[in-house]
């Protein structure tokens, strides 16, 4: 995985300059690998994905689904936070991610899915269920909490962490969704 990372660092460094890369963190062999969108501002200041605010969520799900993070692979489709300038303030707000930055990480992702070697893919949010089945017309709203198979990788479709912070509505359909995993598991 060192060799992987040093790689896309570099590659990185080539094609957006000096932006901080934020890896995927954890077991190298897990069994469960968690992918989500990309990093957000706190992400990019400690070099971790999901410690910022949906890191907290993240903490309550990994709790109510009985894992500890140690024993998880944890990564996003982008590596890089993609953001633009608040035209009101001037300071750095978070977008989605850019086709150029999906082109180059993209590819990336299904390389390290492919090093991790997980049994089990959560996805984490619509985009991240789009970008690992390569299918921008599946929709989390159809698929969460259903495990499916595609390529011979288990995969199981939750809402994202933060989705329940800015939807207070999702949360009685994100916990039974983890009901559900955690009998999976």
């Amino acid at each position: 995985m060192n060799e992987f990372n040093k790689r896309m660092e570099r590659e990185s460094i080539k094609r957006f300059g000096d932006r901080r890369v934020v890896f995927g963190d954890g077991r190298k062999n897990a069994e469960i690998m968690l992918i989500g969108e990309a990093p957000g501002s706190e992400e990019e200041k400690q070099g971790r994905p999901f410690v910022g605010k949906a890191g907290k969520n993240l903490d309550e799900f990994l709790e109510i689904v009985g894992l500890d993070r140690d024993s998880l692979y944890i990564s996003n489709v982008c590596k890089l936070r993609p953001f633009k300038l608040s035209p009101k303030t001037g300071k750095p707000i978070n977008r989605a991610p850019d086709k150029e930055e999906l082109d180059f990480f993209v590819p990336l992702l299904h390389e390290e899915i492919k090093i991790v070697s997980p049994k089990l893919i959560v996805t984490l949010g619509n985009f991240a269920l789009q970008y690992v089945l390569m299918d921008k017309s599946v929709k989390i709203g159809e698929c969460h909490g259903q495990l499916t198979e595609h390529d011979e990788m288990k995969i199981f479709p939750l809402y994202h962490p933060a989705s329940v912070i800015y939807d207070r509505a999702k949360r009685p359909i994100y916990l039974e969704d983890l009901h559900k995993l955690r009998e999976i598991l």
